[in-house]
């Protein structure tokens, strides 16, 4: 069996310590990707509220021209419905 040195010992302890550096980088690594993500969802949710509170503009628009047109429609006694 190998004698267990203090050299030895420095070396492992050393090239732990060198994994755990690289360990760390790559940590910090995916930490800025995740912000990056988190970001881009941000920002995707608030083009989605843009868009939701828009299409309920519109709705609301529709809304309002079909009350008219059923008010012009009755006043000018039109109907869809077929004449016998």
């Amino acid at each position: 069996m190998a004698e267990v040195t203090n050299e030895l010992i420095y070396e492992v302890l050393n090239a732990v310590q060198a994994r755990l550096a690289q360990v760390d980088g790559k940590v910090d690594e995916v930490k800025q990707e995740m912000q990056a993500v988190r970001t881009q969802l941000q920002a995707g949710r608030q083009e989605m509220l843009g868009v939701h509170q828009e299409l309920s503009g519109i709705h609301a628009t529709l809304v309002r021209h079909e009350q008219r047109l059923d008010r012009i429609e009755l006043r000018l006694e039109l109907s869809d419905a077929p004449s016998l």
